[in-house]
């Protein structure tokens, strides 16, 4: 039996539990050290966050492009979402609202991308739509 995964699913699961580590990470914050834990300002986990979501990006919008639809609307998308996620670490004055806005461009491009997928279930990668 062969399980089919919803990469555009796994890509909108990953974004918003990037979002909601980022907004809970203050309020938990105080009693991290309690445990041992140092994720605040820990570069390898936020660069690892930001390689995974590129990852499964990229593997979810190629599928799509090569299996379905054959449109660069959803890549171009998830590249404003991804460019907004980077600079995330380097401004980091506005840090909150580069996260909010990549995570609504990464998942917009996941949606786009799924109904796009959902619409042209065409499965030969030579056939244009």
């Amino acid at each position: 039996m062969r399980i089919k995964l919803n990469w555009d699913g796994v890509g909108i699961v990953t974004s918003v539990a990037c979002a909601i580590h980022c907004g809970l990470l203050p309020v938990i914050l105080p009693v991290l050290p309690l445990f041992g834990v140092n994720i605040v300002h820990n570069s390898f986990f936020e660069w690892g966050m930001i390689l995974l979501a590129f990852v499964v990006g990229i593997f979810s919008l190629y599928h799509g492009f090569i299996r379905h639809h054959h449109s660069y609307k959803p890549v171009v998308v998830f590249v404003f979402g991804f460019g907004f996620l980077i600079s995330k670490q380097f401004f980091l004055l506005h840090d909150k609202i580069l996260l909010l806005l990549a995570v609504i461009f990464i998942i917009s491009a996941h949606l786009y991308n799924y109904k796009m997928c959902k619409k042209n279930t065409c499965h030969s990668p030579h056939h244009k739509h």
